[in-house]
């Protein structure tokens, strides 16, 4: 299945139903009370988290999404039915920004979590509601609101709890088939993986992590270069970020080197990847001498003496379950420590960083209809 983590999509929900204009008659009655019923109020557009989806794709060539209006009251005090709510499956981790206004809308995180995206119109009320003891023959109706309409942008975030990032070839995909069941594509090219891959890491019993390889950054990422605008943003829902640098690149480029390019791209991506936690991972350790592993080490650990530094080989297994040890020990501790308000709180700044990165702001003009009410006389 193709992976699409963004669509655009207009929701427009159901119009409500107009109210009814009518009035008894009867052989006995040949000027009865009014009896026109209210309309139907029309259906709204939710949106609604699915565990089994994993992309966006099914909504990649549907332009419109569109709820059903509400039914005309009619005689006899009968109620329009109410128009069907559209109920729209979307994977978990898909966050919705109003295209047009430019503003979070919401995060579906889990199954079954719904958000309403187009409120269905009120319904019109029919005479028989403005009956009162001054006016016992209203000839007066109301119509059905529209629906609300929008223009709306679903972005898909995987949900993990570590991020690997890094250049290609960086030994992201390696490291994550590793220690995960994952099974991702390897290869000794540039951009093997094109789309975020996701594996579960078991600690020990009972402990467990999610790890996401994001495909790999270059320069000018953040600027979409490489498709690194669509990667940057599944980083945004981890609550650990793992740097992974290769220890002896190919391209004889030196790794410190590579590793603030990098990070840089990150931070004009977004700078409230500043307040994440990130780690430095040396992988491809094998192909240096002890020596120069730990001088390397050394280099990092100067440049940046308040990170965490590790250095690792998934093909040699060095140092892997000390990674993992790690890096489990971490997570347990940033699960107990956060606070649902301080994670919100970091997602928005993050969401609003990338809208103004990625948005373009468009309008529309939308049109109403100023036709009458449809007078009913019913006998019987």
């Amino acid at each position: 299945m193709k992976f699409v983590d963004e669509v655009v999509v207009d929701v427009v929900a159901g119009r409500g139903g107009d109210g009814c204009l009518s009035f008894h008659r009867g052989p006995n009655m040949p000027k009865g009370g009014p009896d026109g019923g209210n309309g139907g109020k029309g259906g709204d557009v939710i949106l609604v988290g699915n565990g089994g989806l994993g992309t966006l794709v099914d909504l990649r060539y549907q332009h419109l999404l569109k709820a059903r209006s509400g039914k005309q009251g009619s005689s006899n005090n009968k109620t329009g039915r109410n128009g069907d709510d559209l109920l729209v499956p979307v994977p978990c981790g898909t966050t919705v920004i109003d295209d047009d206004a430019v503003f979070l809308m919401g995060d579906i995180t889990e199954p079954e979590q719904r958000l309403v995206v187009a409120l269905g119109g009120n319904n019109g009320r029919g005479n028989a509601s403005f009956r009162s003891s001054v006016h016992r023959s209203p000839r007066v109706t109301t119509k059905g609101e529209p629906g609300e309409s929008r223009r709306i942008r679903l972005q898909l975030k995987v949900l993990a709890d570590v991020g690997l990032f890094g250049l290609p070839n960086a030994g992201k995909s390696t490291l994550i088939s590793r220690i995960s069941a994952s099974k991702p594509k390897i290869a000794e090219y540039p951009f093997t993986t094109l789309v975020p891959n996701l594996g579960v890491v078991d600690v020990a019993p009972g402990q467990s992590f999610v790890m996401a390889d994001i495909p790999g950054l270059i320069q000018g990422a953040a600027e979409g270069h490489g498709l690194g605008t669509q990667f940057l943003r599944h980083l945004s829902r981890t609550s650990l970020l793992l740097h992974l640098v290769d220890a002896a690149p190919i391209d004889g480029s030196d790794p410190l080197t590579n590793h603030g390019e990098i990070e840089t791209e990150l931070f004009r991506y977004s700078e409230s990847f500043r307040e994440r936690e990130i780690w430095t991972v040396l992988t491809k350790i094998d192909a240096l001498a002890e020596a120069d592993v730990q001088s390397l080490l050394m280099q990092f650990e100067r440049a940046y003496p308040e990170r965490r530094i590790l250095a690792v080989s998934a093909v040699a297994n060095r140092n892997i379950d000390e990674l993992v040890r790690l890096t489990g020990t971490a997570v347990d501790e940033m699960r107990k420590r956060s606070i649902e308000d301080e994670v919100r709180d970091t997602e928005d700044r993050i969401a609003r960083d990338v809208m103004r990165n990625s948005l373009t702001i468009e309008s529309e003009e939308s049109g109403s209809d100023g036709d009458g009410p449809e007078v009913f006389y019913r006998r019987g």
